[in-house]
Order: C-alpha cells, then structure tokens, then sequence
C-alpha cells in the first residue's frame, strides 16, 4: 500500500500538479490546486480508499531551517482534497531510521519536540492570520493561530478537526480532516485562493524544518510568503451550530487558621451553556450563559519578591479565546482575565474582503482592573458588578498596509472607563516595517476608592507628613484620589528595518500619568521611552552552531515631567545549534530610581534614589537525549532592595527539567531559587518549585498532578521600615483526571487543596480544599 502510494505521489509531482518558482519569498513560488471530490472519508491513519488516487499530491522538498532553502535530508509527501464541507489530507513521512523517530503520547498542544507534520492555512490570503494544524506521529493535535499583525503564534486556540496517525516500517503516516465550520472564509467565491504551506519538523540533533517552499531569511513578513491554493469549488460551512451544554459541582472547604478555625463549607452546583453559530463562513457569534470559567490546569507558579508591578497571568478560557486575534493592536489593551467572573458574554467576528469587525461583551460580579503608576502597579477589585465591552475594526486594503481602530469599555455604578485607539501598520519594502498606534482614555473612580491602597509599610520610611487623615499616601493612592472624571492619551511609533543577516529598531512611547486602560494590560503610565537597538546575524556551516545572533539596545525612560525614571544599555548573544540547543546570554548597564522618599509627592527628582546597576543573564535549553530536556535560566549582579530603598545584590537560578518517563508518563520540574544581599547580610532567601506529573492514559484521558511550593526566608533585622514574617510558605496540590473526546467535550474529576506556614503557625497547615466535576459535551449540528 505505502509504495503503491509513494509511486503516485511520485507520478503527480512529475505530471506537473505542482508548480514551483525558484524566487524565494515569492507567494508565486508555490501553487497547489486542490481538486473536490464529493466523497467523504474515514480518518483512520490508513489511505485504503480510492479517492486518494484522485487527490493533488506534492513532496516536501526543502529544508528551511537550520539549512537555508537546502535539499530536505528525508522524503516527504502529502496528498490533499476537499468536499464541499472538509479538507483532507495525508502525510507519509519517511525515515532512514524509524527507530530513532520521537513521539509521545501527550494531551492536546504539549507535543512539541516531537517529530510532527503540519499545515498552514491563510483563508483571506492577505497575510494577517493564518491557521496551524500540527499532528505527531500517533495522531496527537497541536492547533494554534498566527497573528502577522502583531508577530505573535498562541497555541491558546482550540478546533475541533480529526486526525490520526501510526508508525510504519519506513516513518510514520499521517490523514487529516479539518472541517471547514473551523475557518472564517469568503464562500461567494466560486473558487476559494488560500495561503498555504505544508510543513514536517524533523528533530534529531536538530530539528530540521520541512517545506513545500522556499523561505527567504530576507523578508521579514513570514506569512507573504506563504504558497496558494486554489479550489474548494462550492466550498461552504454548512450547517456551522455548535452547543455546549456544561454542568459543574463542588465542594469547598475553607477556614480561617490564624488560630485554627473550623472549616466552612460550601457546596455549589451550576449549569451553563455555550453557543457557537458561523452565521455565515465570515462571521461568528459566540455566546454563553452562566459559564465555567474554573481554572483546570493551575496557572504556572510566580515568586512576587522584591517587585513593585502587578504579576500577568495569561488567558486560558474557551469563550475568550475563539477568534481572540480579532481584538489584537500592537499594545495590549484587551486583557479579558480582568473579567473575572461574568454571567453571561457574547462575542461576534466578522471578516468581509478587506474589513474586519470583532465584539464582545459580557459582565462580572465585580470590578477588577489594574492601578498603574511609572514606579509601582497593583490590582483594584470594587465589589460591584461591571459592565464590560470591546469593539474593534480593521481595515486591510492591501498585505502592505493595514489601519484598525479599538474602543473598550468598563463600567459599574459610580466608576467607568472608555477607552478609544486607532492603530497603523505600513510595511512598504520587505524589509521595513512602520507600526504606529494612539490611544485616549476617560476614566471616573467611585468616592473613597483610594482607601483600600492605603497602608502604613508603603508610608515612606516613617515620614509623618506622608499621612491624611487615616491613609498612608503611597503611589496607588495619588493615582486613585481623583475627583471626577480624567482623560489622558498614549502613543506608540515603531520602525523596524530587517534583512537575511542584520536588522535595526527603534521605538517611542508616551503614556500619559491619567491613561488608563480598565480592560487592558497597561501597567506602566506617566512615562515616555525611547529604545534603539540592532543585531547582526551569522549561519555557519557545518558547525556545531547553525545561528549566531549578536545584539543590543539602548534605551531611556523619562516621567512625564521630563524626570529621569532609567537609562539601560544591553548587549547579548544567542546560539542555536547542535543537541536541539539554545542559548543565549548577555549584560545589562543601566541606571534607575527607587522608591520615592516621600511618597505622598509624586515627583521622582529630589525624591528619589538613583541607582546603578550591572546585571549579568544566561538563559539556555537543549536536548541531549530525546527523552530528557533541560532548561536554565539565571541572572546575577546589582539590584535595589525595593522595601528599603538601597542597593543590593541579586542571584537568581531557575533549572528545569522535562522528562518523558515513558511514552506516556512525562515529569516537568522546575525550582526558582533567588536571594538578595545587603551590605549587613543577606535580607531574603525565596524558593519556588513547581511539579506537573502527566500520565496520558490514551489519547483521549489523563491523570494529572501538579504541586507548587514557595518559600520565603527573611531576616527581619535587616528591614528598617517594616516587620515581615521570618518564614512564609505556602503549598498548592491539584489532582486531575480528565477525559477529552475534543476541547469542549470534556470530562473532569479532581481535588485541590492549599496550605500556609508562618512566625505564627509553625508548620504547613492546611486551609483550603476543593473537590470538582465539570462535564460538557459539544453538539454538532
């Protein structure tokens, strides 16, 4: 069978199915016409049915990276058509040595480093988004979206599409199905034009890239260069309705342990549902009612010592994260984990030819949103429910050219915020790109808000006049204590300059000390920054390394009032090569302030510390066998101890390991260990590890355990404004079995629990503890 395949893969290429044009980075280069064939197929990783015969075929012939538009060093070949609701297709990937082929049972995207196939799908063709479907070698998916606009790939995107693969005397093979409900595309064309390129990686000493095409190092937009392909005559969504019902229970027990308490009980049992609807191929309405928005992988583990700026946690939930890309400017004012908890949301996406309309709306329980300053951050909650909305339009009249606009808004009782941005980006050589974004802003805070930022361990250093009243004014409290409403406005210019073996950037930003942005992620304001940077960049030949990058930058930060905030120089270098290996090190130069001395002044000259500081990094990972990766990262040198205002000293060692015990059974470990340093001794020793234990029981269930422990050792002596704990500790444990027959319809049963330790309770002691069942199935109809 396979070689009677092989031979009409063959039989294709040379018939001329395909055409290639030597002119890399050229969308010509590439051509593929995809017949229909009005028959539908079984995905079974085998290629037993006749249509296959009928289907375009083409051979993966270079490697792009490490090797630069080379001779792939194996054969691939993948066969492609399409009915009037799918696209399939099948992938035999050969290998000299199957034995030596890497792959793993895992859960949905956490295959990477294995040997994989994949395809990239541009349903516009005008290089803005693309759609990634990566499959390893025993069926195992990996799906993500590709935003040109902003450079970014997230893997937080989940279809629903069917594949399945096995392992073969010669490789591995590899068939695909991808519904056409999953993609926004234009049906009133009688023939579809699609962006599209086939990929395999390749990982052995190093993971070689497979594709269909040539990629010149030359262009620095990637999805230009992305093939076409033409067909899907009579292409249609069909009957895109998707409902998913979802029913959730559990139990928490929490008490109060300082002294122990009894446990308090709460049993809590709800139902939701969640409607997808294409309307038509280009416009999609999600809505839902009452949903779970639990968290089931726990968020990974973060030290807060010695940081004045509010943790990011990213996005992990379905209903936010369906056509996300949508709502994406170059600065990040669309932040949806600031909606918390909501009742209800919906969300409508809409791309016609060249316009792009995207809306969502939704409420929450409360109010949550960041308090920026240019020295500090923190999270706000007013315990009222919030209204909350994002509208955003872009319109792409050509690959080159694009311009959007974003409008937010987050309002509750006595507090609103409205926020309204228009953003350009002009790329008018292959090299150069201009991006430009301006933002305003409208904000009003409820009577007394700044009360819940009050507190006497930010009072200055014991400053009398720092206090009003019952506050001790600190940054948060000057940002809160407004009366009315405020406005301000940001801007952002960038320009990038980038070729095959050097590249140039710079970039200015202004935020203004009102700006605020609710619904985003903006945590800095009252600030201007000026960055300029370049690198060059080397390939060498056979060499144990493939690529060396040399770089820097240079950058100075100013309050608004023209006040010197930092000045920084970096230089680095990076290797990639050998043993699947990266690494990367370089030194900072830079000047910064501290606290203020008297905080209840929001000026930074004469109130504040200027330090200087030298700071060495390294951050490397690699491979050295196919089981067991390893990962660094660390960085040592001078830093201020913020909670007192002076120089310090800073180590900090974060090893990782992953292992893949066995095909199915798979340990990531990894342990922060970070100290600073004083001149009369060492003021904190902080220890963080975090456990995951991923047993993949078929292709389709899990049992998953993950442990994350912190803990914190102080010397109190050595802080003159505060008293902290000596000791702190805490210890967070989740037990996970889950079954997922695709990435909505689900099943999941666990237990979770917590437990602190302080100068006050001796020893771990556990506080909280949950047991939880969700069940949701997706309706396909």
């Amino acid at each position: 069978m396979i070689n009677f395949f092989r031979v009409v893969f063959i039989a294709g290429v040379l018939s001329g199915v395909v055409s290639q044009d030597s002119f890399a980075g050229s969308n010509q280069q590439f051509h593929l016409d995809i017949p229909t064939i009005n028959q539908e197929i079984e995905i079974d990783g085998d290629f037993n049915e006749s249509v296959w015969q009928q289907a375009a075929q083409v051979r993966l012939k270079y490697e792009t990276s490490p090797g630069e538009n080379i001779a792939a060093p194996v054969n691939t070949y993948a066969k492609v058509f399409a009915s009037k609701t799918s696209l399939y297709f099948a992938f035999i990937a050969h290998d000299p040595s199957p034995e030596n082929i890497r792959v793993n049972l895992r859960d949905r995207d956490k295959s990477w480093g294995d040997d994989m196939v994949g395809i990239k799908l541009d349903t516009f063709n005008n290089a803005r988004l693309a759609y990634q479907f990566f499959i390893n070698a025993y069926g195992v998916q990996s799906d993500s979206i590709e935003n040109e606009l902003t450079g970014q790939e997230s893997d937080a995107w989940d279809g629903i599409w069917y594949s399945k693969g096995k392992l073969t005397e010669q490789g591995y093979q590899v068939e695909i199905q991808l519904p056409l409900r999953l993609f926004n595309f234009d049906d009133s064309h009688p023939l579809q034009t699609w962006g599209i390129e086939l990929i395999r990686f390749y990982p052995r000493n190093e993971t070689h890239r497979l594709s269909t095409h040539q990629i010149d190092r030359n262009v620095s937009c990637q999805l230009c260069q992305l093939g076409t392909a033409s067909g899907l005559a009579g292409a249609t969504q069909g009957k895109d309705l998707q409902i998913t019902p979802s029913f959730v229970a559990d139990q928490s027990n929490q008490r109060d342990i300082a002294p122990t308490g009894p446990w308090q009980d709460d049993t809590n049992i709800e139902a939701g549902v969640d409607l997808r609807w294409g309307i038509t191929p280009t416009t999609l309405l999600n809505a839902t009612i009452n949903p779970d928005f639990s968290q089931v992988e726990a968020d990974a583990g973060q030290l807060d010592v010695n940081n004045t700026f509010a943790l990011f946690f990213p996005e992990k939930r379905a209903f936010f994260l369906d056509n996300k890309d949508y709502f994406d400017t170059q600065l990040d004012l669309l932040h949806t984990r600031n909606i918390g908890s909501p009742d209800y949301g919906l969300k409508l996406t809409s791309k016609t030819d060249d316009h792009t309309f995207a809306m969502l709306a939704a409420n929450d329980i409360q109010s949550q949103f960041l308090v920026p300053g240019n020295l500090s951050s923190d999270i706000a909650v007013i315990n009222e429910q919030s209204h909350n909305v994002a509208t955003r339009y872009r319109f792409d009249p050509s690959k080159q050219f694009s311009i959007g606009g974003l409008v937010t808004l987050k309002q509750a009782n006595d507090y609103h915020n409205y926020l309204a941005s228009v953003d350009v980006k002009y790329q008018p050589t292959k090299q150069d790109t201009f991006t430009a974004q301006y933002a305003h802003s409208q904000t009003e805070y409820p009577d007394n808000f700044f009360n819940q930022f009050c507190g006497r361990d930010d009072c200055s250093y014991g400053l009398d006049d720092c206090e009003i009243g019952d506050c001790a004014i600190n940054e948060r409290v000057l940002r809160t204590k407004k009366d009315g409403e405020f406005d301000d406005k940001m801007f952002n210019i960038a320009y990038q300059h980038e070729r095959r073996s050097w590249y140039v950037s710079t970039n200015y930003e202004s935020i203004g000390s009102d700006f605020r942005a609710d619904l985003g992620f903006i945590d800095k304001v009252d600030l201007t920054k000026f960055v300029f940077g370049g690198g060059y960049i080397w390939y060498p030949e056979n060499n144990f390394f493939s690529r060396i990058e040399l770089g820097g930058d240079w950058d100075i930060t100013h309050s608004q009032n023209n006040e010197r905030l930092e000045q920084e120089t970096e230089m680095f270098i990076e290797f990639e090569g050998g043993l699947q290996s990266y690494i990367a090190t370089g030194i900072i130069q830079r000047e910064r302030v501290g606290r203020r001395h008297n905080s209840s002044i929001i000026h930074i000259d004469d109130n504040t510390t200027m330090f200087e500081e030298t700071l060495g990094w390294l951050y490397t990972n690699f491979t050295p066998i196919g089981s067991v990766k390893l990962e660094l990262d660390m960085y040592l040198g001078d830093d201020i101890d913020f909670a007192n205002n002076r120089p310090a000293s800073v180590n900090m060692f974060n090893p990782g390991v992953e292992w893949k015990i066995t095909e199915s059974l798979v340990l990531d470990l990894s342990h922060r260990y970070q100290t600073l340093d004083v001149d009369n001794g060492r003021l904190f020793t902080a220890n963080l590890s975090d456990i995951r234990l991923n047993w993949q029981l078929t292709l389709n269930s899990f049992i998953r355990l993950s442990s994350v422990y912190t803990r914190i050792e102080r010397n109190p002596d050595l802080y003159q404004y505060q008293n902290p704990d000596k000791l702190y500790q805490d210890l967070g444990n989740e037990l996970l079995y889950g079954y997922k027959l695709n990435p909505q319809s689900v099943f999941y049963v666990g237990y979770s629990d917590a437990f602190v330790a302080n100068d006050d309770i001796d020893s771990l002691t556990q506080h909280e503890k949950t047991y939880f069942m969700k069940l949701s199935y997706a309706w396909l109809l």
